[in-house]
């Protein structure tokens, strides 16, 4: 008999194909997922709403279950539960600055200025930081400069 946890640990292999140290799971897009008669459905919303991977995403979660002995998949992508970056797990947020990019902070879904400009520098930690551009390589990303250490580097937008 499948389980949920066993689920979610085989789901851990699936990666943001634009951040391949973070799993779809520690990203908080993977919202539920149902179990049946050796078949599983997948719940999942997308960062953004124009995400251009959700494709290759929805595809993953196929394979990686499918190879785990599951004989059916169903992945559904659906905005019942918003998305937002408050959803990015501790071990996700930890990914992301390993990875060099600003892990966006928690807030209480109000994104004010404060929390755009002073981005922390996953290079040095500082905060004296300032937003050179909100268009980033993709719409999650945006550009910084630390005053700090000199360095420019890409947060992951608080949403």
């Amino acid at each position: 008999m499948i389980t949920e946890p066993q689920v979610y640990d085989w789901l851990d292999e699936v990666k943001d194909p634009e951040i391949p140290v973070l799993s779809l799971v520690d990203l908080g897009v993977i919202t539920r997922v149902d179990i049946g008669q050796n078949s599983v459905k997948v719940n999942m919303t997308p960062t953004f709403v124009g995400c251009p991977a959700i494709d290759y995403m929805k595809q993953d979660v196929v394979d990686v279950l499918t190879k785990h002995g599951v004989e059916k998949v169903e992945v559904n992508v659906n905005f019942d539960t918003q998305w937002n970056s408050n959803m990015i797990s501790e071990k996700g947020r930890k990914a992301l600055k390993d990875f060099g990019l600003s892990p966006p902070p928690k807030h209480n879904l109000i994104v004010d200025i404060d929390i755009l400009e002073h981005a922390e520098c996953p290079n040095c930690g500082s905060t004296d930081s300032v937003m050179k551009t909100p268009f980033g390589p993709t719409a999650c990303r945006s550009i910084h400069h630390c005053n700090s250490c000199q360095e420019t580097f890409e947060q992951f937008k608080p949403l």
